[in-house]
């Protein structure tokens, strides 16, 4: 059973995503429960070469919900895509239409670095700055726009970001990008893109039993004005594959039990409680889901919940 499976739809009344609160992306603000467009292509796990394509019809109507119930932050990337589907097109053709007109106060996160080709299999041709500047045209292309709001350097391992966090720099100062961001970064890595251009947000795998030793990193964000978002903030370590009802900690359990909630919502609360900095990018392809998601950002926990919930955050078999 996926975390989407473990959602529920909510009620008719289900808050928008305005009461998530909201952060600034440099001259940017956007509600603090976004929308992740990584797993709107395929069925089932995502970012693999045998996929099934998501009906396309849904997939565009999951993306104006979305836009219905507030989201106004989507993240996304030219190499999100399956056999048959794009998420960048699909957010164009669904959310721009034949006018390319998309909302006003839409803010479209992607990022570049890896790369697939046209199986899906990935590849290594995304570490050279001519490669960065191509991938920025491609998403330039799909998305059809003539700028990208914020772009996202995925660091692969221990390399350098010098070099390609500066061609970016570079497009930024030539208007194709307007915000840059990194992602997969340690805090040595964010440091070192700091001191080539100004950086507003860090996309890092993290969540409830996921990388603990990042509190701090998560905290010196915050003091410097970056955006921290995770990114499998429900499937956690099962990252593509989604999370499952076994895996849950007990705390997690207990907490979704009283709140009259869901374990992803509790994930996706706690995910926001742990900072204003904080923003959350749940993903899904079923309207249900997209909108109990977008309810999270109005539950609050309590201080008992957190610190159950801090327990099972360091010690993931911690029980209630």
């Amino acid at each position: 059973m996926t975390a989407d499976q473990m959602t529920p739809a909510p009620p008719a009344s289900a808050p928008s995503a305005a009461a998530s609160g909201t952060w600034t992306l440099g001259d940017l603000t956007v509600r603090r429960i976004g929308f992740g467009a990584m797993r709107l292509p395929q069925t089932g796990p995502a970012l693999v070469e045998d996929t099934v394509p998501r009906d396309r019809a849904q997939a565009m109507a999951v993306l104006r919900k979305a836009i219905d119930l507030g989201v106004n932050h989507i993240d996304t990337a030219a190499f999100y895509f399956s056999r048959l589907r794009s998420a960048n097109e699909l957010i164009n053709s669904a959310l721009a239409g034949p006018s390319g007109g998309y909302p006003d106060d839409l803010v479209i996160a992607t990022k570049v670095g890896p790369a697939r080709d046209t199986s899906g299999a990935w590849t290594d041709h995304g570490r050279t700055p001519a490669a960065l500047r191509a991938q920025v045209e491609e998403n330039l292309r799909q998305l059809g726009r003539d700028h990208l709001d914020v772009v996202n350097l995925r660091v692969l391992g221990a390399d350098s970001v010098a070099e390609r966090f500066g061609a970016l720099a570079e497009l930024r100062e030539a208007g194709l990008i307007r915000h840059l961001g990194v992602s997969n970064v340690t805090p040595e890595q964010l440091e070192e893109a700091r001191g080539i251009a100004p950086v507003v947000c860090v996309q890092n795998m993290y969540g409830i039993g996921v990388r603990p030793e990042y509190a701090e990193f998560v905290r010196h964000c915050g003091e410097q004005g970056i955006a921290f978002v995770p990114f499998y903030s429900i499937a956690g370590a099962g990252r593509e594959g989604g999370a499952t009802a076994a895996s849950e900690p007990a705390a997690i359990l207990a907490v979704a039990r009283e709140h009259g909630a869901t374990p992803a919502q509790v994930r996706l609360a706690w995910t926001l409680h742990q900072g204003p900095h904080l923003l959350a990018i749940p993903g899904t392809g079923d309207l249900g889901h997209l909108a109990a998601n977008v309810a999270a950002g109005a539950l609050k926990l309590t201080e008992r919940d957190l610190t159950r919930l801090a327990e099972a955050h360091e010690s993931p078999t911690a029980s209630a």
